[in-house]
């Protein structure tokens, strides 16, 4: 069940992201296949922070499953461009010659 996120303005970067929460004892496992030197990689940056090479993957595709979710969703804006992307919103280019072919055109599933 996804936890409800405050609107961008009210969004802080203090507080954790929750992308999704689970029961604390619902797990799986991922397998992977990868080369020798990408695993000895790995692994010594997880002996310089102290982890296993399990919490060093885990951690570290969570933090960047977060960062694109959030791409892809989230965005901050000081007042003035905030104005400037709402004004552009309102205000779209007229449709060129590229986008009425497009929009002419029988999609595959019609034909």
């Amino acid at each position: 069940m996804s936890r409800p996120r405050p609107p961008a303005s009210e969004a802080r970067e203090d507080l954790p992201v929750m992308v999704a929460e689970r029961s604390a004892d619902a797990k799986g496992s991922i397998n992977l296949r990868i080369e020798a030197d990408t695993r000895r990689l790995i692994d010594d940056a997880a002996a310089v922070l102290g982890k296993t090479r399990t919490e060093f993957m885990v951690e570290s595709a969570r933090r960047q499953a977060i960062d694109v979710l959030l791409d892809q969703r989230l965005f901050r804006l000081d007042p003035d461009r905030f104005d400037a992307f709402v004004q552009a919103l309102d205000a779209p280019p007229a449709p060129g010659p590229k986008l009425r072919s497009l929009l002419r055109r029988v999609p595959a599933w019609q034909k």
